[in-house]
């Protein structure tokens, strides 16, 4: 008999867990990246397996000890045996906007990061100080104005920015709550000039008062809120300070207060940093507070310093196997109509499935 593959292991986990084995090796490759050195990270177009649907995702490169190579031609291999395709390869780097959730024929949805991304530094499991940037700060109608055109050139032929249903603001680098909500303003102010009526959605943890999100609902809206949670231990070692300041037990109260000033609400998470008993708690407090399927999204180690940062019980692909399984049961009793997004996560718990169910929508 020949000797069991790691591979072969990913598949008893995701039999254990009813999970198609499909997730299982696509939230390994999360877990551990490529071997390939393609850059500290990067972005792919992938089958699993050859010939299936075609999806994003970031996954780090240049990882040594990783079983996932990718041949120069696109060929994704476990322990040498290939098991899927990358259709595209691109270094994952810093850029000022890029279009996503691509949905009958049109781009839905856009992420800007107008407050450059690439210069803020401080949570210690972000890869962005390690990626090339081209993502300068832009605070001016005109600035604005000109990452609007640039995304408008991406547009298939007859599309048009009055599709978007969502433009994403994400970025950690405004410093208050009152930089944050000026800026909300003005992209509104700009977006409709252009006649883009479409959600706001902003990732921060600075806009905490009631005061700001009554604000919001009456000037900036429709808007969507999601809280940079992050994780729930070593807030102080992990996070910078603007995030780090903001006590776990608070959000879900500041949630609450959101959605009651009628704002869409949500929360990002690191899943791996935390153990499953600091985990499982905090997300049973959060979870009843969201409009919108919160973005938790795999621990990705880039480098060796990195690694130490992983949770222990995160060696393992049963810790996020069953993180997926704590999450649908609480959003069961809670939130039986939301389901992942899979265009909003890059690094997802769920590909293929999410509680037993297909997963549909759009995928890049």
């Amino acid at each position: 008999m020949a000797p069991e593959t790691v591979a072969d292991r990913w598949a008893i986990d995701a039999r254990r867990s009813a999970v198609p084995e499909i997730d299982a090796v696509l939230l390994a490759l999360n877990v551990y990246g490529l071997c390939t050195p393609l850059g500290t990270r990067v972005r792919l177009q992938l089958s699993v397996p050859v010939g299936g649907p075609v999806r994003t995702v970031v996954v780090p490169a240049g990882r040594r000890s990783s079983p996932f190579t990718l041949s120069y031609d696109g060929v994704l291999f476990v322990d040498g045996v290939p098991i899927g395709r990358a259709t595209r390869m691109d270094v994952d780097d810093a850029v000022s906007g890029y279009l996503r959730c691509w949905h009958n024929g049109a781009w839905r949805a856009a992420t800007i990061n107008p407050a450059s991304r690439s210069k803020c530094t401080g949570c210690a499991f972000c890869p962005t100080a390690l990626e090339p940037s081209a993502d300068p700060k832009l605070t001016t109608d005109a600035e604005l104005h000109a990452l609007l055109d640039g995304l408008e050139k991406q547009l298939p032929e007859h599309g048009t920015l009055t599709d978007l249903e969502e433009v994403t603001v994400s970025t950690a680098c405004y410093e208050s709550e009152d930089a944050a909500l000026e800026a909300m303003m003005v992209l509104r102010k700009i977006l409709r000039s252009r006649h883009i009526n479409t959600r706001i959605v902003l990732l921060s943890s600075v806009v905490r008062s009631r005061e700001a999100f009554r604000w919001l609902a009456e000037h900036v809206a429709p808007f969507g809120l999601f809280l940079t949670a992050e994780c729930v231990t070593r807030r102080d070692l992990l996070l910078k300070n603007t995030k780090a300041d903001l006590m776990p037990e608070l959000m879900p109260a500041l949630l609450a207060d959101a959605r009651q000033a009628g704002l869409d609400t949500s929360f990002t998470y690191i899943v791996g940093l935390d153990a499953t008993k600091d985990m499982e708690p905090f997300l049973s407090a959060m979870l009843p507070q969201v409009t919108l399927f919160p973005s938790l999204q795999v621990f990705q180690s880039h480098t060796p310093v990195m690694d130490g940062l992983r949770t222990s019980e995160a060696d393992e692909l049963r810790y996020f196997l069953n993180a997926r399984r704590i999450v649908e049961s609480i959003m069961t009793d809670v939130a039986s109509d939301l389901a992942p997004e899979s265009w909003r996560c890059y690094r997802s718990l769920w590909y293929e499935s999410y509680a037993g169910l297909p997963l549909v929508g759009p995928r890049r």
